[in-house]
Formats: structure tokens, sequence, C-alpha cells
């Protein structure tokens, strides 16, 4: 979906190019890298879903019917193209050209849209071939096997915010359909800050009190949470990794976040609300992780990345 907003971004170069003919070369070269791009981003992932249709091994076979498929469609929107650009003053109409563009353009990433929102895989191995391409796409697609379904970053906040909030979760169906495969992780509420180091953490007052009183507070978890200190800001969760961090870690530190956005003041000291929410996280998370295993959640395949860029080294405090 990504590569197809930025493959229409390079057709918008090359609709210019009418317009500035004396950029001709510049606006076409800008046109044609921001779809190789668009390629660059859209083949991982597309590999993945051949091979989900590939049940028997004859990926070969789903490849050439679906490039059969393609060249067709090519050969007629290339021949409907002839036919419109054809039609009496269009050539010379350029608003006329660029609404016909934006038209088909807007049909194009619709149907994408709707294409990819009833793509159904029917086991987690997929998304293992997806990240040996190194690419952090995130794909947000539809597993409705309820045997073999996985939990990723933005199920991990519908499912915990509800649960926060009503003590229940919701099955993959009805997760899905909450699931906005277009949001970005930054634009999410509350802000969950993964990887932040100490200092960071502490805002500068690096002391050996605080640090020690912190490090003590989370001697049971494999990792630190802080909230934002700093006066006149947004709400905003701070998480660093200790050595042995797992995606179960990740995802105990995400029910805390909400727990404490839902819960917090700032008019109370950070600790005893850190303290407070500590408690909350072990009297409830096994609860919600079996409520999750009951409407068919596979705990075994939680796909949240530790950040890995700064770590803790887990020792006792004394």
């Amino acid at each position: 979906m990504y590569a197809d907003f930025i493959g229409s971004a390079g057709s918008i170069f090359d609709l210019c190019t009418p317009i500035y003919p004396a950029y001709f070369l510049p606006l076409a070269s800008l046109g044609n890298l921001a779809k190789a791009v668009a390629r660059g981003l859209k083949d991982p992932s597309f590999r993945v879903i051949q091979n989900h249709f590939a049940v028997s091994g004859n990926l070969g076979d789903v490849a050439a019917k679906e490039e059969v498929w393609e060249v067709s469609a090519q050969l007629m929107g290339l021949g409907l193209g002839i036919l419109i650009l054809s039609a009496p003053g269009l050539v010379n109409s350029y608003p006329v050209l660029a609404s016909t563009w934006m038209t088909m353009r807007l049909l194009h990433l619709w149907l994408r849209y709707q294409s990819l929102s009833v793509l159904q895989f029917n086991t987690v191995r997929y998304y293992k071939v997806i990240q040996d391409y190194k690419f952090n796409l995130n794909l947000s697609l539809n597993f409705l096997n309820p045997w073999f379904i996985k939990v990723n970053l933005k199920r991990a906040r519908i499912l915990v915010n509800l649960h926060v909030s009503t003590s229940t979760v919701l099955g993959c169906e009805e997760c899905n359909k909450m699931e906005n495969i277009l949001s970005w992780e930054k634009f999410s509420v509350p802000r969950i800050v993964f990887g932040v180091s100490l200092s960071d953490m502490l805002a500068g007052e690096t002391s050996g009190l605080k640090v020690k009183k912190l490090l003590k507070l989370y001697s049971k978890e494999k990792y630190i949470l802080v909230l934002n200190q700093q006066p006149f800001k947004d709400f905003k969760i701070l998480v660093s990794f200790k050595d042995g961090a797992t995606s179960l870690s990740v995802l105990r530190s995400v029910w805390q976040a909400y727990w404490l956005y839902k819960n917090h003041s700032r008019q109370e000291n950070m600790f005893d609300q850190l303290q407070e929410s500590l408690k909350e996280l072990d009297h409830q998370f096994d609860q919600f992780l079996q409520q999750l295993r009951d409407v068919g959640w596979d705990m075994n395949s939680i796909n949240l990345k530790v950040c890995k860029d700064v770590l803790i080294e887990d020792s006792p405090v004394r």
C-alpha cells in the first residue's frame, strides 16, 4: 500500500512534464526514481503473497498466472489510454488530462486497499519471509485462521487498550476490523518510544539514587519504563530493554503503558505511579494472556520487535 502511494507520487512528476518542458529530464528522472523505490518496497511483500497461494510448491505457476493477468490489464489500460488521448481537444486540455489521471489513480488505490483488506493467510510462516528481506514494513494483513493468529504491535495496542478499559479482549476478526493498515506507529496514542537510553529516561538526572531506585523497581522485568517528566509536554512513555528481553517483554511494557495512560496523574509522584502500574501488571497480565488464548490468539508467535540499539545489562541491584 505504501509502495502504491510512492508510485503515485512518481507519476505526479511525469504529469508535470508538459507544464515545465524545460525541466523534462529532472522531472522524469525523479518520477522514475520514485517508481523504482516503490517497486523495491512492493516486491518483498508481493513475493510473500505469491508464496501464500502456492500451496503445493507451484510458485512458478502462480507467478506465471499473475503475470498473464498483469500484462492483460496493462494492455487494456494502454488501449483505453490511447482512446482517451485520441479524443478531440483532450490532448490540449491539461485540466481534463490531470483530472482523468487523478480519477484512475484513486480508483487504483481504492482497489488495492480492497484487495489487501480481504487477504487471508492460513499460517504465520510468511511473516518470516518478510523479515528476511530486512524491510520493516509492519504489514497489517488479515490473519483470520484462529489457530495461526499472530500479534503485531498494532494489534497489541488494540487488544491491550480494550483489556485495560473493560477487562475483555477481541477475537481476530473484530481486531482486524479495527486495525488500520495505513496508520504509523509514531502517531499512535499513547506515544510509546522504545529503545531509550537511561539518561534520556531520567531527563539527564542520572543520580545514583534515582537509577538504583529505578533498577530495583524493575528487577523482575526485562525492561524499564518511565513517564515523560518534562513539563508542558504531551503524554509519552519511554521504554528501554534489558539483555534477554523478548516479544513478551514488549507486550508487558505495552500493557503497563496503557494502564498508566488511563490512570496517571501529573500531581502524583512518578515512582508511586510506576509501582502501582507494576502491581496491576502482575495481577492482570496472566489473565490477559489466557483470555487471548481462549479466543484463538497464538501466544507462541508474538511479533513484537525488541529494540536492541540500547540495552541495559541485567544485573542484581544491591
